[in-house]
């Protein structure tokens, strides 16, 4: 039995623009931003959604951890088993603007239960195609078992694990 080869895409790029207040999504769509908060270690991104699964997204962008931690606010019967969901990534903090490049990998933080790291298809398939380099796939896979080991070391709790490393976060 063969298995079917999975459609890679170019990473996703997204751009945070703190003046015009918007967030510039992977497919070019701009989203008004209804909050922005920048910390030394962070930028914090609140915003109105209009997918069919979520009304509300809010986001930590954590340069220095290489990762995304979002709280997606699923619409009544959209509701999925998950606290946070993480992205791995290249974030980079700019004068006016901050930019990300996913790196494939995700991970679903059910407080107190679990981590659980997923996509790991899409980043292997996204190195064989040429599309990621050794070194790139490699520090995804690095930072995602740094991330995982930080939550489960404190109990799979997020906020628990970026307070210890003096990156306390808070959410709407």
């Amino acid at each position: 039995m063969s298995e079917a080869r999975i459609h890679i895409h170019p990473p996703k790029v997204e751009t945070f623009d703190l003046e015009a207040r918007t967030n510039i999504d992977p497919k070019g769509f701009v989203r008004q931003v209804e909050t922005y908060r920048e910390e030394p270690w962070g930028l914090y991104m609140g915003r109105h959604a209009d997918h069919p699964q979520f009304h509300y997204l809010e986001s930590w962008i954590l340069p220095d951890l290489g990762i995304r931690a979002s709280i997606f606010h699923f619409t009544p019967g959209h509701e999925r088993d998950q606290d946070h969901y993480i992205d791995i990534g290249t974030f980079t903090r700019g004068e006016h603007a901050w930019r990300s490049e996913d790196h494939y990998l995700d991970l679903i933080v059910q407080t107190g239960r679990s981590t659980e790291l997923l996509d790991v298809d899409e980043l292997l398939e996204a190195h064989a195609s040429g599309i990621l380099d050794a070194q790139t796939s490699e520090q995804a896979m690095l930072t995602a078992a740094r991330t995982i080991d930080g939550i489960a070391a404190h109990g799979h709790d997020l906020g628990a694990w970026l307070s210890s490393l003096g990156m306390p976060i808070t959410w709407r």
